[in-house]
């Protein structure tokens, strides 16, 4: 934890590339990354202070991409695992918020080969890069509810990522 980051780190039973179907599934349904509880309440907050919401569904399709915008969020990266000679390069999904507040709220998840086969790690870091004197007030006054966010958010993704091994 920093003051302008927070994060979570989890291991999950399920292989990274199934893992990464959940994080960035573009599918029109529901998805952690707009119905989360801490999701829909800033939703709310944005609208009661004239922001747009979570005014975006999903894609439609199996994957995010970069330029898609869902819920809140506009996707400015999605670049799946690969496996290559040297190794496993990590998931990383990045979201940047669509919302009133005063600097740049970042959602990165990153998903890795996990310490045992047939495991993935799912970190999820929440991002604030302040704006101006307000956005350095809103960093210290932000920083528990950022906390809370990170861990609820990362709490139900995991549970969705543990649902696809059933």
């Amino acid at each position: 934890m920093s003051s302008t980051s927070s994060r979570r780190s989890s291991t999950a039973p399920v292989e990274p590339a199934a893992a990464w179907r959940v994080v960035a599934s573009g599918e029109d349904r529901d998805q952690w990354y707009v119905d989360a509880a801490p999701f829909v309440f800033r939703a709310g907050v944005d609208r009661l202070v004239g922001g747009t919401g979570a005014d975006a569904p999903p894609p439609g399709r199996p994957l995010l991409a970069a330029g898609d915008d869902a819920g809140f969020w506009t996707v400015t990266a999605a670049d799946a695992p690969s496996t290559t000679t040297g190794g496993t390069a990590p998931g990383r999904l990045e979201l940047v918020a669509r919302v009133r507040a005063p600097g740049r709220v970042t959602l990165t998840v990153e998903v890795t080969a996990g310490p045992r086969p047939g495991t993935s790690t799912v970190t999820t870091t929440v991002h604030l890069a302040p704006r101006g004197l307000v956005g350095a007030a809103y960093l210290l006054v932000d920083l528990p509810a950022r906390e809370t966010l990170t861990a609820l958010v990362h709490r139900r993704l995991l549970r969705d990522v543990r649902a696809a091994r059933a």
